[in-house]
């Protein structure tokens, strides 16, 4: 399988690199750039990632690249491209003011297989505090902006470019057209890594790893454990047992509709109600890490016991997709930002069994993807992410049956409005927040003292930045209205106006 590699800095818009790459429909991985694997046949061409560094610093990152510049197409991003021209004669200093934003880009070789099609000018996005001041003899200046004589140069002889700006970002407007230029022209992949491919290709991948073994997978009803879960199913069938754990945090109703709905997809679906245990166990806990570790705790438990019942199992199914695995193996090691409720946290190791991770090459968009040629109902792939505390976490305080009562009610009412109203689709994330604030209010002729509520509704690609969304003022009034209408504890609602950063999407 061809393949791109794309050797990690440690900058922020390297995975967006590689959602770049998979959208011209070619298959690339990201590798901390001390960690290059074998460079064999599939491998197509190499891109340096930016980084936080700079190469001026003694303890900056200088990864080996005598196996690939001069023998495989190669692109340097910003640090990626300060790195080869500093290494090989040129000189990199520190930029009178650091170069951050949108800048017009001259392209002053147009007929540069790297710069084909391009306009000139066109916008492009800076983000560095060096600038390379002077290059080798051999390096050709193919792209400059006002500020930035050198914003992109090729290498006479090999099929080496730098640049010192991100096609990657939104911003860069021709930036997909320059990196498909490298990816397609330059380093010749056809595009052919498909939906379709993948499946033929992990189905038949699967069948060969597991035989005739069985396999135990924890549902969560969300994409990526029910892609894993349809994906596995069309390899071994019933040799895949799903379990389904209801920890009472779920939202209104979605046990049995769940349950009801991967019955129909032919799966091998237990239902777990252990709501009553997590409910006990949560008693008189506030603190929201430790609120996390219970559930995480009690789900572990729980999803063994019923484990135990599916006799000769020997892999455990994870629904892992490419942002954790680069997480887990970051420049900077294991990130210590891994949560603790993490649904499957120590499991393999109290169960002794293998993992197998059919979806550990996939973006949640491709996931999706994956999921819609499969099969897979629409409205299940295109859920909103639920944490996986469930409602513990949106339920600030201590967390009661009541309180989730309360909660699942309203949230009900806001997601079912959505979906009502259009607005559904154009949100990424969306839910309610039951706060641990009581208000006066006035219902009828009666005087209330009940609880606040928070909406809170984001749009976001991956999770890790998010804006809030600016949902109609018609719309906030009528589920508002609904809300302390129909819920009983509830006489307040309020709108999460927050952007993260600073703020997380969820409260807790």
């Amino acid at each position: 399988m061809e393949k791109i590699l794309i050797l990690d800095f440690g900058s922020q818009y390297t995975q967006l690199i590689a959602r770049r790459v998979r959208e011209l429909n070619v298959y690339c991985e990201i590798h901390p750039y001390n960690k290059v694997p074998a460079l064999d046949a599939d491998v197509k061409g190499v891109i340096l990632s930016g980084s936080p560094s700079s190469v001026r610093d003694e303890d900056s990152p200088r990864p080996d690249l005598s196996e690939i510049k001069g023998k495989l197409p190669l692109l340097g991003v910003c640090y990626g491209a300060q790195l080869l021209a500093f290494e090989y004669g040129g000189e990199v200093k520190g930029a009178p003011s650091r170069e951050y934003g949108r800048a017009m880009l001259t392209v002053v070789a147009p007929e540069d297989p790297l710069m084909q099609g391009l306009p000139s000018p066109t916008q492009v996005w800076m983000s560095h505090g060096d600038t390379i001041t002077s290059i080798p003899a051999n390096y050709e200046i193919i792209g400059s902006t006002d500020n930035v004589k050198v914003a992109a140069y090729h290498i006479a002889g090999e099929m080496t470019w730098g640049i010192q700006f991100h096609p990657e970002v939104f911003h860069s407007t021709d930036g997909p057209r320059l990196l498909e230029n490298f990816v397609m022209n330059i380093c010749g992949c056809s595009g052919k890594w498909s939906p379709a491919s993948f499946i033929d290709s992990t189905v038949a991948e699967l069948k060969e790893k597991l035989g005739d073994d069985k396999v135990i997978l924890g549902l969560s009803g969300g994409v990526d454990s029910t892609v894993a879960a349809v994906l596995l199913n069309k390899a071994i069938g019933h040799n895949l047992q799903c379990i389904f754990v209801n920890n009472g945090l779920l939202r209104a109703n979605e046990f049995e509709d769940v349950l009801a709905q991967y019955k129909g997809m032919g799966l091998n679906v237990v239902g777990v109600d252990a709501s009553e245990r997590f409910y006990a166990d949560l008693k008189g806990v506030t603190d929201p890490e430790q609120k996390r570790k219970i559930i995480g705790k009690d789900f572990i438990e729980v999803f063994n016991d019923e484990a135990q019942k599916f006799e000769g199992a020997k892999w455990l199914a994870q629904g892992t997709i490419y942002p954790d695995v680069i997480e887990s193996v970051s420049v900077k090691g294991p990130s210590a930002t891994i949560k603790s409720h993490h649904n499957v946290g120590g499991l393999p190791e109290k169960m002794h069994l293998s993992i197998v991770e059919p979806l550990r090459l996939l973006f949640k968009d491709e996931v999706r993807r994956v999921g819609k040629a499969l099969g897979i109902d629409a409205a299940l792939l295109g859920r909103h992410p639920f944490p996986g505390p469930g409602l513990g976490i949106r339920i600030l305080g201590e967390v009661t049956a009541d309180k989730v009562r309360i909660l699942q009610q309203a949230d009900k009412i806001f997601i079912d409005g959505l979906r009502e109203a259009g607005l559904y689709d154009q949100v990424w994330q969306a839910g309610v927040m039951l706060l641990p604030v009581q208000s006066v209010g006035v219902m009828g002729d009666e005087r209330t003292y009940e609880s606040c509520c928070a909406l809170r509704a984001v749009v976001s690609t991956d999770g890790m930045t998010a804006d809030w969304v600016h949902l109609p003022y018609e719309f906030l009034a009528k589920v508002s209205n609904e809300i302390i209408n129909k819920v009983r504890g509830i006489n307040r609602v309020v709108y999460d106006i927050s952007s993260k950063p600073p703020a997380t999407i969820e409260w807790e």
